[in-house]
């Protein structure tokens, strides 16, 4: 039996927690997996935290094959994530069609929660949508950033606030049962991320890592990445 280490984005903590039960009953070997924001995962590899495989963004994952640190035959696409916005659960839910619509939303808040913006995908990327929308002085205060979208949607579930929103990806918030989807960003300040798992060069069962490889990214668990929120 082998206890493989996974370092992973956020996006895909509910699925590994979802298949790595079947995982251990079909091959006998266990996942101890560390999750948070993409850039913090990066830089624990960097700074040597073993791990057999590594579920980041496709681009990282890129440029871990093209360095070395990653085994360039034992790569695959998990699935896509997109950024969303929700609200505490059993709270209103605002309109977001457009992005007027999502304006008036933010405007109408009076706490934000959002993942780190400066290592999480999504908190990255929202920081931009409210600079685009010329808010990102006017709302800066109601601004409340937590090290990763997991920890920013239980925040927001236990947020004491009277009207707080939140926005990370959506595989983050169908996992919190205290927060409920909304919707999707509207178009034009949406995001859409590919996340990729592959084996490090590191692995000290790149076998095993290889089979929970193909379970992560196969047919047999398509329809439980769905479930917890991929495309």
């Amino acid at each position: 039996m082998t206890r493989l280490s996974i370092l992973s984005g956020g996006a895909a903590h509910a699925l590994v927690g979802a298949l790595s039960a079947d995982f251990t009953r079909r091959t006998g070997h266990v996942v101890d997996g560390v999750f948070g924001a993409v850039g913090a995962m990066r830089a624990k590899l960097a700074a040597g935290h073993p791990a057999d495989l590594v579920i980041l963004t496709q681009a990282i994952v890129a440029e871990l094959a093209a360095s070395g640190e990653a085994r360039p035959d034992a790569v695959a696409d998990v699935g896509a994530v997109e950024a969303a916005i929700a609200v505490r659960a059993g709270d209103p839910r605002p309109e977001l069609g457009d992005p007027d619509a999502l304006r008036r939303a933010l405007r109408a808040a009076d706490a934000i929660y959002v993942p780190d913006p400066a290592l999480a995908t999504a908190g990255i990327h929202f920081s931009d949508v409210l600079r685009r929308l010329g808010l990102a002085q006017e709302l800066a205060s109601r601004l409340r950033p937590h090290p990763n979208g997991a920890a920013a949607m239980r925040a927001l579930a236990a947020a004491p606030e009277a009207r707080p929103i939140g926005s990370t990806q959506v595989t983050e918030i169908l996992a919190e049962p205290g927060a409920e989807l909304v919707a999707p960003l509207p178009d034009g300040y949406g995001l859409r991320t590919v996340y990729t798992a592959a084996v490090t060069t590191q692995s000290r069962d790149p076998e095993a890592a290889r089979a929970l490889l193909a379970l992560l990214s196969g047919e047999d668990s398509a329809a439980v990445r769905r479930h917890c929120g991929f495309l």
